[in-house]
């Protein structure tokens, strides 16, 4: 089974030429705003795409961002990556979730939210960490596509599907996929992600978020960063009592303020 995987993930277009430009630009340290917002500018449905995710309530910005450079200068040049990254999946991938029992609706919502939820929380502890963190949360869910698409061509989605409402806790899902396919969501985004030849520490970031713990010493923080996220938000509850009251255990094991968070998670669940 994972030799069909690993072949459709060998088989993904390469990221689009405005993307790559971005992603140059992004860790190119002499790099400027006017750099990043000249290559996107040139491209009318990438202009698009981060104006309408700029735009969406969940940020909680009071003004309309009208324009790119207001955009890149508002959000920074990585969560800017981000949604240039999250309009590649959207060309690349003919997204169907039904196995998972969302739509490709609401996976792009839960997406935007994660990476709501890791904007508003990590710009008030440590900014530069999203660098990493920004792109990351925007694309843990893209594995699910390819296991959705294997998991139909298979004819074995109905008994996933019915298999996920016995669940009761989201880390149960990686065990369940493993059970089917014998891999994870976040294996397939981290192969995604080094067939697309990003940097080791956003493939690394996602590998280990399931398991913080087990992930190399430069790449821990933003797993269990990631890890908090989705544990808040993720395909069964977003933002409700119970994936707030699972989140505050991990607050606490991995040392993060509960104000903190819980002032960002509001700031989120307040604009949905």
């Amino acid at each position: 089974m994972n030799d069909s995987i690993y072949t459709k993930i060998k088989t993904l277009p390469p990221l689009d030429d405005t993307v790559v430009k971005v992603q140059r630009i992004c860790s190119d340290e002499n790099s400027s705003i006017s750099d990043l917002t000249k290559i996107i500018e040139k491209d009318p449905m990438l202009t698009a795409n981060i104006l309408h995710s700029a735009n969406s309530p969940l940020y909680g910005f009071s003004k309309e961002v009208t324009s790119v450079a207001r955009a890149v200068s508002i959000f920074g040049m990585a969560t800017i990556r981000g949604f240039a990254l999250s309009s590649a999946i959207k060309r690349s991938f003919a997204i169907n979730l039904e196995p998972y029992g969302i739509t490709s609706h609401d996976f792009l919502n839960i997406s935007m939210m994660q990476n709501a939820l890791m904007y508003n929380w990590y710009s008030k502890i440590k900014p530069r960490d999203l660098e990493v963190l920004s792109p990351a949360s925007f694309m843990l869910e893209v594995g699910k596509i390819v296991l959705a698409k294997e998991m139909i061509e298979n004819g074995f989605d109905s008994d996933f599907k019915a298999r996920i409402k016995e669940l009761t806790h989201p880390s149960d899902l990686m065990m369940l996929e493993n059970d089917f396919l014998q891999i994870t969501n976040e294996e397939i985004t981290a192969k995604i992600f080094e067939q697309w030849n990003l940097e080791g520490e956003l493939v690394n970031a996602i590998l280990y978020s399931n398991e913080p713990d087990d992930a190399p010493k430069h790449v821990k923080d933003y797993a269990r960063a990631l890890k908090v996220v989705k544990t808040a938000i993720n395909i069964f509850s977003q933002l409700d009592d119970v994936s707030i009251q699972n989140t505050l255990p991990l607050l606490d094991e991995y040392g993060y303020d509960h104000d903190t968070f819980l002032m960002a998670a509001a700031k989120v669940k307040d604009n949905l």
